[in-house]
């Protein structure tokens, strides 16, 4: 059944006066759904040690679920992974053996120390075995993660007076073979639809485009023009 088409709009507290994205601006961040593309296998970015990462040396046998964000994201990233761990940990299915996790930063700025950090905390939040060698957290410079975001239909913005980044929720399902299987939007993931689209993904299978639900985590409030609490 399809979902009813909502744009939900999460802004997160922030204390400030300086200016930031417009909501013309904040109105483009979005999921652009495209299913049954194919993500290039041959982007390179560095893992959370340090060393080369072509996309396509990691496709293969097991779907992927490709997590965009960036580390230093003060709430809204960390909410996807934890919605997304405690999704996972009501399946079955287990990272390493069932599938793998790709968590790619959006801001080039960030270092594989920033990486291996979140790694080390997510890893242990997870708490099942076999899962490090299939969860892996990347940097790239610009030029990697605009071709990845572009190829997701991840659209984002940068506001370089508070250097931080408004985009939206959810995570990527990709096929064996990279391909963009399904989106699962939100940032408390719902298990058995993740279960879904990781079967459907391992049989090399898209959806079509359905209704969107997601969130935007910024530190502006464009109704009112102010920064200040949470709003919806």
């Amino acid at each position: 059944m399809k979902k009813v088409a909502f744009a939900l709009v999460l802004i997160c507290a922030f204390a400030g006066r300086m200016r930031a994205l417009t909501p013309g601006d904040l109105s483009r961040v979005s999921f652009e759904q495209h299913p049954g593309a194919q993500i290039s296998p041959d982007l390179i970015f560095r893992d959370q040690n340090d060393q080369q990462f072509r996309l396509g040396d990691h496709f293969g046998k097991q779907p992927t679920i490709l997590v965009l964000g960036y580390y230093r994201c003060p709430m809204l990233c960390s909410l996807i992974n934890d919605g997304l761990i405690h999704a996972l940990q009501e399946l079955p299915l287990n990272a390493g053996r069932d599938f793998q996790v790709v968590d790619v930063s959006i801001d080039p700025a960030e270092t594989p120390t920033a990486a291996a950090q979140k790694k080390s905390a997510y890893l242990r939040q997870y708490g099942r075995a076999g899962a490090a060698d299939s969860w892996h957290f990347l940097v790239g410079d610009q030029r990697s993660v605009t071709q990845l975001a572009d190829q997701a239909g991840f659209r984002y913005a940068y506001d370089p007076q508070t250097h931080q980044y408004a985009h939206p929720s959810g995570v990527i399902v990709l096929t064996p073979t990279g391909k963009i299987s399904r989106y699962v939007f939100g940032v408390r993931l719902d298990a058995r639809e993740l279960r879904d689209a990781l079967v459907a993904a391992k049989e090399e299978k898209s959806s079509s485009i359905i209704s969107q639900v997601f969130l935007l985590c910024y530190h502006y409030n464009p109704i009112t023009g102010k920064y200040g609490g949470l709003i919806l």
